[in-house]
């Protein structure tokens, strides 16, 4: 560890690269000290599952794709070599890393976290500072999805942000929405806040089908949404979110070609007022942009995002719009997420149907290794 005396709540003491006058916060750093024993404020967590964000993983999965399949030999490989090296899962390419639960296994005696030993958590900060450790070579994941059974350890620094799992949800399902709850709760916020003049502002969710996408749709007509949008790049895709009722209109649209996505945008009752940006892949800023009504609001919630590129974007186009960066973290953002899965049965449906599609693989996979 580094030569403090005192544990620092942001995780200052776990940074073993840079040190000295150049040490940084965890998440820029290049190592960080995963060892189990607990300074005062901390808190370790028996690891039980990761979860790897959705940029992450695709970032993985590509790069380990030969003739249109995955090598998922190869993925766990580079997961493991990356918790290794680095003490942490943040994928060095995108920078992102995704969430995990366990259970508390001990608490520090100046924790403020308020856990007890055995409380099982998901952790709502990012993989990408959260000190890790594995100890099972990960021998149950297959490579093939983003979440990853697992057996180890990690570390809750003074300052960090953990929930309780809900009992009466699967935790592999409660995972799924935490892993994404900051996304509905921004949008709530933000819907909430035109509401509170007198608008009823249409909003467009880029990837609508997905897991913060859906969620993000919910949040939007719960908070008081005139008119919702759903943009899905295939038509499966639209077909699901469609079937749904989850938007007011669905439509098919690549959501990093600029035209075609204003276009697409418009002929649902378009330009958006608000533009929820939740897909996985690069290029999507100007698109946006150019979706979004002057005055609007863009937040943008993928990793992918290039937010030079959404800067200079709106500032090439003349474009008067607010851009928010989704930072994962809202007050009350896990309840809020949680709230609407109970609530909304379509959301509900979407994310059970992820989940049951996930374990038939993972089960698939391991009897053909049987």
């Amino acid at each position: 560890m580094t030569d403090q005396t005192r544990p620092s709540p942001v995780g200052l003491h776990r940074v073993l690269e840079p040190t000295g006058d150049a040490i940084t916060l965890p998440q820029a750093a290049r190592r960080l000290d995963a060892r189990p024993e607990l300074w005062p404020d901390e808190v370790r967590v028996a690891v039980e599952t990761l979860n790897l964000d959705a940029a992450s993983y695709r970032q993985l999965a590509e790069k380990h794709t030969t003739d249109g399949r995955v090598d998922g030999a190869a993925v766990r490989a580079e997961v493991l070599d990356i918790v290794a090296t680095r003490g942490k899962m943040q994928n060095p390419v995108t920078g992102s890393g995704g969430m995990l639960i366990g259970t508390v296994d001990e608490v520090g005696p100046e924790s403020t976290l308020g856990l007890a030993v055995g409380d099982r958590v998901a952790t709502l900060v990012s993989l990408s500072l959260t000190p890790l450790a594995i100890t099972d070579g990960l021998a149950r994941w297959d490579g093939l999805s983003e979440q990853v059974p697992a057996t180890g350890h990690a570390i809750l620094f003074g300052r960090s942000i953990a929930a309780t799992l809900p009992d009466d949800l699967d935790p592999h399902l409660a995972l799924m929405v935490m892993d994404v709850c900051g996304a509905p709760a921004l949008v709530e916020r933000v819907v909430g806040e035109y509401v509170a003049q007198g608008l009823a502002p249409t909003v467009a969710v880029l990837g609508g089908a997905g897991k913060s996408g859906s969620l993000s749709l919910a949040a939007a007509r719960a908070a008081g949404a005139g008119r919702t949008i759903g943009v899905v790049p295939v038509e499966r895709e639209r077909s699901l979110l469609e079937q749904s009722g989850l938007a007011d209109a669905v439509v098919l649209a690549d959501a990093r070609s600029p035209l075609g996505l204003a276009a697409a945008v418009e002929s649902a009752g378009g330009p958006a007022d608000v533009t929820v940006v939740c897909v996985d892949v690069p290029g999507c800023e100007q698109p946006a942009i150019l979706a979004t009504a002057q005055g609007g609001t863009i937040i943008f919630f993928s990793m992918a995002t290039n937010f030079a590129a959404a800067a200079l974007g709106a500032e090439g186009l003349a474009a008067d719009v607010r851009m928010l960066v989704g930072n994962g973290y809202v007050p009350g953002h896990a309840d809020t997420a949680l709230r609407l899965l109970r609530e909304a049965p379509a959301v509900r449906a979407l994310f059970e149907g992820r989940l049951a599609a996930e374990s038939a693989r993972a089960a698939e996979t391991a009897g053909a290794g049987a």
